[in-house]
């Protein structure tokens, strides 16, 4: 019955997230979740919410978790923008600060999203290559364009453009936005946020779905000067003025407040990325540097998708993207539990 629909919805190719299967005994290593489980405290915050005020809304700023965030990047409050995941935060970003005249620029090989924000948004864009061995050039963005955004560390590749870099693409770049998307920085590099004071320009995005192992809270939040920061307030006001529940901004708030336990998993999963690695390596694997929580492999002797195919056959799932050609040969494999990850071992040296 698409004779119903608006114009826009006939015109969508809408994103298509990792999948969730239903498998018994599986070893999940497809969406980049954390194989840790969350801080305890955030399991105390969230028992503490189950009681009769789940009659009222929750605060619809949000106040109590942007100050935490705040504390945690030594930033004002009103330089924090919160919401329903990540993906809410980008896609607010989209409308309120990347919809100009000139095409907004991120790289060929990245988060599949941006180009569906654009098709939602009816922002024009151009796609930047990366380089032969999937690095972000700057010298590449350094021309006119409505905005800029990309992951940092990259994605799907998990490959990391330093900090220098990312101020030299604000030095060059001084009348567009750009959103540094960091997803995945707490495994393994320096956030931009410590540049956000210096540049007006400049907007991170980040999420504690990963290294905070809150997936299934769905929190994200950006950074930035505070004249960016009430865009974002103006369309989320405009759209949703209540993304956060009280159970997400009570457990986002305890993960903040805990850094210890933050920081021990995170060092657990980065100790099993260099293993993961470095076994790959050895059965002639092509991995390329990871600065993320997934590792980007391809085999010269294995087709990619025969290869995900027949890992599923032994219950693990990987992820694979058929497009864009260029990458149809690699697998991105989430940094599981060491047990996780020698189970994918095993049955890697089976198959290759």
């Amino acid at each position: 019955m698409s004779q119903f629909w608006s114009a826009v919805v006939g015109g969508l190719t809408p994103y298509v997230p990792g999948e969730q299967p239903k498998l018994a005994n599986l070893v999940k290593l497809n969406t980049n979740e954390n194989p840790y489980g969350p801080s305890p405290r955030v399991l105390e915050a969230l028992r503490a919410e189950a009681n009769e005020r789940l009659r009222l809304y929750p605060d619809p700023n949000s106040d109590r978790l942007r100050e935490g965030i705040a504390a945690y990047h030594d930033v004002t409050a009103d330089q924090v923008f919160v919401g329903n995941g990540s993906d809410e935060v980008l896609a607010h970003a989209f409308l309120a600060l990347l919809r100009h005249d000139k095409p907004i620029l991120f790289p060929d090989i990245t988060y599949s999203f941006y180009p569906v924000y654009c098709g939602l948004y009816e922002i024009g864009y151009r796609t930047v290559p990366l380089t032969e061995t999937f690095e972000i050039r700057v010298d590449d963005y350094l021309g006119p364009n409505g905005g800029i955004i990309f992951p940092n560390p990259n994605a799907p590749t998990g490959r990391l453009l330093d900090r220098a870099e990312i101020e030299r693409l604000l030095q060059g770049n001084p009348d567009s936005v750009v959103v540094v998307d960091e997803a995945y920085i707490d495994f393994g590099g320096l956030s931009a946020v410590g540049l956000v004071a210096r540049y007006p320009q400049l907007l991170v995005t980040r999420t504690l779905s990963k290294s905070h192992a809150l997936a299934g809270l769905r929190v994200g939040y950006a950074i930035g000067q505070a004249h960016l920061i009430e865009a974002l307030n103006r369309v989320k006001d405009s759209f949703n003025s209540y993304p956060l529940d009280r159970f997400a901004q009570a457990g986002a708030l305890a993960s903040m407040q805990d850094r210890a336990y933050f920081e021990s998993i995170c060092s657990r999963v980065v100790a099993t990325r260099e293993r993961l690695v470095a076994e790959m390596t050895q059965l002639g694997f092509e991995v390329l540097p990871s600065a993320a929580n997934f590792i980007f492999a391809r085999h010269p002797g294995h087709d990619g998708a025969a290869l995900a195919a027949a890992l599923r056959e032994r219950s693990i799932v990987v992820r694979h993207f058929r497009q864009p050609e260029r990458i149809a040969p690699f697998l991105r494999i989430t940094v599981g539990t060491d047990a996780q990850c020698d189970a994918l071992v095993d049955a890697l040296k089976a198959l290759c």
